[in-house]
């Protein structure tokens, strides 16, 4: 069964924000900062304003009224025009507002947008920025944890921005600038501390998560602007073309900046090339919709891949975990202390902090958790929402120090998994729902199939690993539309923006399969949020699990309207109806003789006349708000990776070679083969990129790998000589026929399953990663000098 999109997407026709030409459309390009931490004391633009093909300038001096002027003594802004500013606000963010459009007293770290030019052609914008002139005063700038939080260090802002914190429930705490330079901080806590004092051994361990994976998503940020007039007033409106995960939050956003109603902000969403969380929240919208405004005109602001780099990164993390366990192995309590590294903005860093410190206890039984996570703020690239969303850091600390604590106890590291576990339907913490998945199922699976308890070949080690977190995100809202036609073909409309994932494909099999017809005769509607219904966005893997649902409900409620209406057409009980394949089936009242079957048009044509018909059905879903879950909404699904890796380790350099690497995910249920085992061998790839190599890397404020041309990705040299991924259906899903979500899943455990195996070919643990060769040599000396 092909996937909905697989023909669009071969032939190249497929459509996607980048491909957005309208008429009379202007280019933007962006000048930036080439420094970690400065003032900005001076931008002059005339020059730039003059160059041929110059539509538009945007300035701080656009964003700011006399009030904000007044904060700052440099001379352009004492003698700014007295316009009114574009906005009504100036920054934006998931829970704080502290990223502005373009820098307005200072830039936080390299590549911070200054200055926005639209003109005729992207060459001349680009000519144009170079007659851009910005003077800048250097500040002292903080680039890793110990320089952000020591005493005195410099405060990237030194007044508190606008922030919110959330509803929490039992054991949860949150709250925004808990100290300076750190922009969040979440706690949980739960059972009795006193747990520790009757364990048998206590293990403290420190781990450093040094990856700062690049998204990499193939189609750049991009976004089209047009404004329905060139001035504003209650009759314009501003149309959007962006490649969001999350167009409907988008909407919001963009109508707080810029002071209007929802209702003027209409977003088009098409297909996604690759997200990987990116492409949540604001990018490139706020200044193609200012310079549009500005100059009149459309305005496309699209950035190249190598700006992708200053714009959004994964967290670096340093997770310090205090264990009690007894002699037994039995796991008792758990202490965890994590930093992330935010960079310049907090953007979603909040909602990673939650997710790594809620699931550093791992989907062990435990008497005592406790962890705090705090957010860091540093003069780098800003990170935020990345696949496993705090996950790929909670996981690699947890299941590293479950071998660790294996290897100190003597006992088999599966076994001491299975014997702590949480098991099928028991909770994951009080107040929170139970497991969908028999996690020793899995981990049985991925051990058996790679061998853990045989013999190793000469050189050679095994690992496994559990990956997991809750899916579905917390307290998400979701609508769905579905529509019947006279002719018996169907149209699904909702918010889920298809990706890569296989979205499209696995939502239109749910309504088919409500329906009775084949998922060929169900549609797909484009994104429109003018008549799209509502969703939250596309993140967590909830596309199945909570999308699936209203949209199974929104089909079962068209099907309903069709069999009611056939039922009074046909003057029949409506127990006597079904619909199939566009057909109408009557049963007859006692059951003997063949069903009638009666095409439904010329029923249709019969009562309402040539025009025809549509039976449209709604479908809503939102698990319960409930104030004993952690997160104030219980998960609705949980998400697992199980993985096993087999390695060998050259002595001399430390490099790994993975040789055997075995994944798994539990999807419920499956819609469409294809696209689960996609899903997992694309997230096990990049878990495995992310374990051995890709990072971000920095030399102070400086990226020093910050082009497509340096920056390494798995090849596919790179991928082991026997790559194996199993797609279970263990049938506990909460979505329909039992579906759950994949798709991060399955990156979770690379990591930690090849620092095992590496542990286990030479007893050597590295405690960091990527597990580069310098990283693991210096591992295997410390081990050798210890001998």
């Amino acid at each position: 069964m092909n996937r909905s999109d697989a023909s669009l997407k071969v032939t190249g026709t497929a459509p996607y924000a980048v491909d957005v030409a309208l008429a009379g459309m202007l280019h933007a390009k962006v000048l930036r900062s080439p420094h970690a931490h400065a003032l900005v004391a001076h931008i002059d633009t005339a020059a730039a304003e003059q160059a041929p093909g110059v539509r538009a300038v945007l300035t701080r001096r656009d964003l700011l009224d006399g009030e904000h002027r007044g904060r700052w003594a440099s001379a352009d802004l004492q003698h700014r025009p007295s316009d009114a500013p574009l906005v009504a606000a100036h920054s934006y963010g998931y829970f704080i507002k502290d990223q502005p459009i373009l820098a307005l007293e200072r830039v936080r770290c390299i590549g911070d947008p200054v200055v926005a030019i639209a003109a005729e052609t992207e060459l001349d914008a680009a000519r144009a920025l170079s007659l851009v002139h910005v003077t800048y005063e250097p500040l002292p700038a903080v680039t890793n944890f110990d320089e952000a939080l020591a005493d005195g260090a410099s405060e990237i802002f030194p007044e508190a921005p606008l922030g919110m914190t959330p509803a929490y429930g039992q054991g949860a705490s949150g709250g925004a600038r808990p100290r300076p330079n750190v922009c969040y901080r979440f706690g949980y806590e739960t059972g009795d501390p006193a747990a520790f004092e009757g364990c048998d051994h206590v293990f403290t361990d420190v781990f450093a998560f040094d990856g700062r994976q690049q998204h990499l998503h193939l189609e750049p940020f991009v976004a089209v602007a047009r404004w329905s007039a060139q001035v504003t007033g209650d009759d314009s409106r501003l149309e959007l073309w962006s490649s969001c995960q999350n167009p409907f939050p988008v909407r919001k956003e963009m109508a707080r900046l810029l002071g209007i109603g929802e209702q003027r902000v209409r977003m088009h969403v098409g297909y996604l090339g690759g997200g990987f969380g990116a492409k949540n929240g604001c990018k490139t919208e706020p200044i193609a919709a200012l310079l549009a405004l500005k100059a009149g005109a459309p305005v496309r602001y699209c950035l190249t891949l190598d700006e992708g780099f200053w714009t959004m990164r994964q967290h670096n993390a340093r997770l310090t975990l205090r264990t009690g366990v007894m002699a037994d192995g039995t796991l008792v309590a758990r202490d965890a202390e994590v930093l992330l590294d935010a960079g310049a903005y907090a953007d979603a860093s909040p909602l990673v902090a939650e997710k790594a410190g809620y699931r550093v206890a791992g989907p062990y039984r435990w008497q005592h958790i406790r962890s705090v996570t705090d957010a860091v703020l540093t003069n780098t690239t800003p990170a935020g929402p990345f696949r496993g969303f705090g996950g790929t850091q909670a996981n690699f600390a947890c299941e590293s120090q479950i071998d660790m604590i294996a290897a100190r106890l003597g006992m088999d590291p599966v076994e001491l998994r299975r014997r702590n576990l949480i098991g099928l339907g028991e909770s994951y913490v009080p107040g929170e729902s139970a497991m969908d998945s028999d996690l020793i199922e899995g981990l049985d699976l991925v051990a058996s199939h790679i061998g853990m308890d045989g013999p190793r070949p000469v050189g050679r080690g095994r690992g496994v690993a559990v990956g997991f977190k809750d899916s579905g995100g917390v307290n998400k809202p979701a609508q769905a539309r579905v529509k019947v036609a006279t002719s018996g073909d169907a149209w699904v409309q909702c918010g889920t923006v298809e990706m890569g994932q296989g979205a499209q494909t696995a939502l239109r099999e749910v309504a088919a399969r409500v329906l009775g017809v084949s998922r060929e005769r169900v549609h797909w509607s484009d994104i429109d949020t003018d008549h799209t219904p509502f969703d939250q966005g596309t993140n967590a893997s909830s596309a199945i699990s909570v999308m699936g649902q209203a949209v199974q409900k929104a089909a079962e409620a068209a099907r309903l309207r069709v069999l009611q209406f056939s039922a009074t057409a046909l003057d029949v009980p409506v127990e006597q109806v079904d619909f199939r394949d566009g057909f109408v089936i009557v049963t007859p009242p006692d059951g003997s003789g063949e069903p009638e079957r009666r095409p439904l048009a010329p029923l249709v044509m019969g009562f309402y006349g040539g025009t025809g018909y549509e039976f449209t059905g709604e479908g809503f879903f939102k698990a319960p708000t409930d104030h004993r879950a952690p997160l104030e909404s219980p998960c609705v699904s949980w998400e697992y990776g199980w993985g096993a890796a087999e390695v060998s380790v050259d002595a001399e350099t430390g490099a790994v070679t993975v040789h055997r690497l075995v994944v798994s995910g539990d999807a419920g249920a499956v819609l469409h083969e294809g696209a689960c085992r996609g899903q997992d061998e694309g997230a096990a790839i990049m878990g495995l990129g992310g374990a051995l190599f890709e990072t971000m890397r920095f030399d102070g404020p400086d990226l020093t790998n910050g082009r497509l041309v340096d920056y390494r990705v798995p090849r596919a040299s790179d991928l082991p000589a026997e790559f194996v991924s199993i797609t279970q259906e263990q049938g506990h899903g909460p979505g329909p026929f039992g579906s759950k979500g994949l798709g991060e899943g399955a990156m979770l455990p690379i990591a930690s399953a090849i620092a095992n195996a590496v542990a286990d070919a030479t007893g050597a643990r590295v405690t960091s990663m990527p597990l580069t060769p310098e990283t693991v040599l210096a591992a295997l000396d410390e081990t050798r000098g210890g001998q």
